[in-house]
């Protein structure tokens, strides 16, 4: 499985991410996301496993966990 990892994307999504993440079956976004348009950014590509940060604000922190512990393919993965 590939797997993209992002992370302090502070509400700007650089154009070389759709690129990059072209064949990715799944998107870890670990914190820092900027506004909920980045995930829906992101989504377009993959399913999206996405936590807040430490500067992300209202509404992201009342709808993403602090943590999150998911399986793939039978790996446990804990961001």
């Amino acid at each position: 499985m590939l797997v993209g990892v992002i992370s302090d994307t502070h509400g700007l999504l650089r154009p070389q991410v759709f690129d990059l993440f072209r064949n990715v079956e799944c998107i870890i976004h670990a914190g820092d996301i900027g506004n909920e348009g980045i995930l829906i950014q992101l989504r377009s590509l993959a399913p999206v496993h996405a936590v807040y940060g430490n500067t992300d604000r209202f509404p992201l922190v009342e709808k993403l966990p602090e943590k999150k512990s998911f399986q793939l393919e039978g790996v446990r993965v804990l961001t």
